[in-house]
């Protein structure tokens, strides 16, 4: 079985999890009693997503056996898009209003250099933006174990965070580290750490991002629970990948997921109505189920529709928000129209996300990645790298096939 073919399901469940937060999206601008009240659909791409991440990226990381190769590959597929994004997301602002979350001064630029926004309590220029905060603190926090040599207690870490949300629910009702100082300071630290990473302070440099990411995730994230609860999941994730490869227990999944199933119930700071225990719940087992589904398909060929969805799935994910909030623009507000009409724009609509997402995913993700790949490829590992106890030679995943993997980032509630 070819790599691709192997590693098709990921990107399958990528292209699902794409859909289901576009339709979060878009369904109250079309027809409202469409959208389910007894699940989040956008939550649950969000887990799909995260569950994916979880997965294959301490695998990419320990694949590689060397963090500069890591993040070099980490920081040219993420920001060349996100940063176009965010330009795309500024002229929009000439038509519709920049989002009042976000800040008019250093906090609000360093939180998006950093990416850190919803940890640093910073709105992002475009909504969804929020996930890949998590995604980042993920990425640190992955990175300082693996520096230490003590990533493959997976199973541990999900528990971990599980219990951190349910006791975060308990008592932290707001972030503790308020003001724009942890949005400057966190991206500030960023920039030096990402820095120190690529010279031979990088031992150093992990320990300190990944001190600063837990550090943030408790004291400065809009909701402390939902923080940990979320980078539960996605050990838990990780967790799956270590059993699969015979190096960890099944068990802490389900310990995980219980944890996290019950952290919104007596925490202070869970009013959404998405978070309450049976449409939290059915949330969070569905997307573990299309999960496992996914992962029980693996071997057989899956449609190319869900593949190519998948491929593009973090173009779609960021650009479906910009383009959607110029769409009342240009032809009115679509509740104001007959249904037929409204039927009609939604259509035209995803075609147009669709091709656009295509053409930066070809024109600008593709690009950015493969110079990313030419310098990891010119890269030489200095004497001594990796440090003591973060050798690859551990991994049992090959590491042509983890460099080659993107980022399962991608998600968002509106």
């Amino acid at each position: 079985m070819t790599t691709s073919t192997r590693l098709a399901w990921l990107d399958a469940l990528r292209g699902i999890g794409a859909l289901a937060v576009v339709a979060e999206h878009l369904l109250p601008w079309v027809y409202p009693p469409l959208r389910p009240t007894f699940m989040n659909v956008g939550m649950y791409g969000v887990v799909v997503f995260f569950l994916v991440s979880g997965y294959i990226i301490p695998a990419s990381l320990e694949g590689r056996g060397d963090v500069r190769a890591f993040w070099t590959s980490r920081l040219f597929r993420l920001y060349p898009l996100f940063l176009l994004v965010c330009a795309i997301a500024l002229l929009v602002g000439l038509w519709v209003p920049i989002r009042e979350q976000v800040p008019r001064d250093a906090s609000g630029v360093l939180a998006h250099v950093s990416m850190l926004l919803d940890v640093v309590h910073v709105g992002g220029l475009a909504d969804p933006m929020w996930t890949l905060s998590y995604e980042m603190v993920f990425y640190l926090v992955v990175t300082a174990l693996f520096v230490k040599g003590v990533h493959r207690f997976s199973g541990w870490y999900a528990i971990a965070f599980g219990g951190l949300a349910v006791v975060a629910g308990l008592v932290i009702g707001a972030p503790w580290l308020g003001g724009p100082w942890p949005a400057v300071v966190s991206g500030v630290v960023f920039v030096a750490g990402m820095v120190a990473l690529f010279t031979r302070m990088a031992t150093a440099a992990a320990y300190v991002l990944g001190a600063m990411a837990l550090v943030l995730l408790v004291g400065s994230s809009y909701v402390p629970w939902f923080g940990a609860a979320i980078l539960a999941m996605m050990f838990a994730g990780t967790a799956i990948y270590r059993w699969e490869k015979g190096t960890g227990p099944l068990w802490p999944v389900f310990a995980a997921f219980a944890l996290v199933a019950i952290s919104p119930a007596w925490a202070i700071a869970a009013g959404w109505w998405w978070v309450q225990p049976p449409v939290w719940i059915t949330t969070l087992v569905l997307a573990g189920a299309t999960f496992w589904a996914g992962r029980a398909l693996r071997h057989r060929t899956l449609p190319r529709v869900f593949v190519w969805l998948g491929l593009i799935s973090y173009s779609v994910y960021l650009v479906h928000h910009p383009i959607l909030r110029m769409v009342p623009i240009v032809f009115g507000h679509m509740m104001s129209k007959p249904l037929g009409e409204r039927v009609l724009l939604a259509a035209g609509y995803l075609a147009v996300v669709l091709l656009v997402s295509w053409a930066t995913y070809r024109w600008v993700e593709l690009p950015a990645q493969s110079l990313g790949r030419r310098l990891v490829k010119a890269q030489t590992s200095p004497a001594g790298w990796p440090p003591n106890g973060s050798s690859s030679s551990s991994s049992n995943w090959p590491s042509s096939s983890a460099s080659s993997l993107p980022s399962g980032a991608g998600g968002g509630t509106g």
